[in-house]
């Protein structure tokens, strides 16, 4: 496999050229990566009108995961934007209105494109019991995209998602088909997903579109993703992919991170499917000996460890904290879960440490379920209608009745409670409350 953007790089880096071009470091060091860091040079491509190294580079990674595949080097986010920009214009070309369905536990990033580019959005329904933070796809929820003054354009869903569950993205992927929709897949967290045994990458399940964060469980820098594009997807989304991905991209996309996708081509063709099946293997190993200390786990993610932590008698913020100060960092912790990603990078002596350092918990009583009430979510306006709007912020006890202006949450997770445009209810705000929230925007 080629790395022709990284070759390029290093030969310019090497070549002792007078740099009388951006950026300002002029190559000298103060991180050791400047010499690499470049900008669009005679030579080094230009990212959204390649036709020299980076559509080289691009066409590898294409053959990789079988399907167009696009550079971002700014997450995922660039990618959800262009894609929901594509499922509009396909929309349009239709005659359709811009109408999206979509799973509740999205991204913000997919509501804030929603309300750029005035799409409307028809939420599924969330199953009770379940955490904001996921969804189950059961055909009622399926069934409900069509519920409705008019079908919708496409369908969105969050697969995997944050607490590692995934979605049947073959079995939404017939229901949309079936019944003349896209189906948007945020992979961000399943780059992966595709060079398992077998594949359960959503590109290779029968999504139209998807995105995939290669930085979040593939050796890249921060802010390396891909957008792929199906052979099967329309003729509007694949002639103008390239277009959506610049409309809302900077014009400067950092070379260190496209050299870094541009090298895990090489690393994902010499060997890595080999590497990957072996530690998943370790991972399920893993997980069973924690299964067996007592731990309760969630999820069917291959590459994701998710405590339910209640049961043992802990938050999973405050065992994050106990984690943390025995110096291992996780993924994410709330007052129910604990989230730990692991890559094959993972070295033996990082999960020999996790899981001593998990069994090892002092044993505790169960610490009771929070009784949160079912939430509703009255849709007021729609989220683009409150891009203007005269805003305030108050106390979340004070803003049962009124319509959420901003989106709350932190990051990570990055996934709203409430979206704009909904009535703040009395079930909100004790979900709100129950999550660290102490202060909400409203409309004024």
């Amino acid at each position: 496999m080629q790395t022709p953007v990284y070759d390029f790089a290093r030969q310019y880096a090497d070549s002792g050229a007078v740099r009388m071009h951006m950026p300002g470091h002029k190559g000298q060091a103060m991180l050791g990566c400047e010499a690499l860091d470049l900008t669009e040079i005679a030579g080094a491509d230009s990212l959204f009108e390649a036709e020299g190294i980076l559509a080289e580079s691009e066409a590898n990674a294409g053959e990789l995961f079988g399907c167009r595949t696009l550079y971002s080097a700014e997450g995922s986010s660039l990618c959800i934007r262009a894609m929901l920009y594509l499922a509009l214009q396909h929309a349009a070309a239709s005659g359709r209105r811009p109408v999206i369905a979509a799973a509740r536990n999205a991204h913000k990033t997919f509501l804030t494109a929603a309300m750029l580019l005035g799409a409307e959005i028809r939420w599924l329904p969330q199953e009770q019991g379940e955490s904001y933070l996921t969804g189950a796809l059961s055909d009622a929820a399926l069934e409900s995209c069509l519920c409705g003054e008019s079908k919708p354009a496409a369908l969105y869903l969050t697969s995997p998602d944050y607490l590692g569950c995934l979605c049947d993205i073959r079995k939404a992927a017939e229901f949309c088909h079936a019944n003349d929709m896209l189906l948007l897949a945020d992979n961000a967290h399943g780059a992966y997903l595709r060079f398992l045994p077998a594949s359960l990458h959503p590109a290779d399940l029968g999504a139209d579109l998807c995105c995939d964060s290669a930085h979040k469980t593939l050796p890249v820098l921060t802010g390396g993703a891909y957008l792929h594009i199906a052979d099967s997807a329309p003729v509007i989304c694949k002639n103008r992919a390239k277009q959506a991905m610049a409309m809302f991209a900077s014009t400067s996309p950092s070379y260190l991170i496209l050299e870094s996708l541009d090298l895990c081509n090489r690393y994902l063709a010499e060997g890595y499917r080999e590497k990957l099946a072996a530690f998943t293997q370790r991972v399920q190993q893993m997980k069973t000996a924690l299964a067996s200390a007592g731990l309760t786990l969630c999820g069917t993610e291959p590459l994701k460890i998710t405590l339910r932590t209640r049961p043992a008698g802990y938050r999973g913020d405050q065992l994050a904290e106990i984690l943390q100060n025995a110096g291992i960092f996780c993924e994410f912790g709330d007052p129910d879960y604990l989230v730990m990603m692991l890559t094959p990078e993972n070295p033996e002596c990082d999960l020999l440490r996790v899981q001593e350092a998990l069994c090892a918990l002092p044993k505790r009583d169960p610490l009771p379920e929070p009784l949160l009430p079912a939430l509703n979510y009255p849709l007021n306006l729609r989220p683009r209608s409150l891009l203007f709007a005269e805003t305030e912020t108050l106390p979340v006890a004070e803003c049962c009745g009124r319509i959420c202006a901003a989106l709350t949450l932190s990051c990570p997770p990055a996934v709203p409670i409430v979206m704009c445009g909904e009535e703040i209810t009395e079930a909100a705000v004790q979900w709100l409350t129950y999550y660290g929230t102490d202060r909400c925007r409203v409309l004024k």
